[in-house]
């Protein structure tokens, strides 16, 4: 089973989707997507920034909600650290997307 399948279907321990996925990969992809946004942007191609800065970041927010979600309900642990991954997941993947 492909490691984003079981990404998808929260059947990958929550810590590592948490702070694999949700804490250093947005990092990554959110901070290359604004830098690739910016340098097109200064060089007059707006569309093209806006594709570029928004045709990948968002998708992969919106997968890493979904997979930190499912995972913390398959948490078995203090459930306040799944609701807490959740609330946070959240809150920042939907600020990541919007700006």
């Amino acid at each position: 089973m492909s490691l984003l399948h079981r990404l998808w279907h929260g059947e990958v321990p929550l810590s590592q989707v948490f702070w694999n996925w949700a804490v250093f990969g947005a990092i990554a992809v959110n901070g290359a997507t604004t830098i690739l946004f910016f340098t097109l942007l200064l060089h007059g191609y707006t569309l093209a920034a806006f594709v570029a800065g928004y045709a990948f970041s968002v998708p992969y927010n919106v997968f890493v909600a979904v997979a930190v979600w499912r995972s913390a309900g398959r948490y078995e642990g203090d459930r306040r650290w799944a609701d807490l991954a959740r609330i946070v997941t959240v809150v920042v993947m939907t600020l990541l997307s919007l700006t």
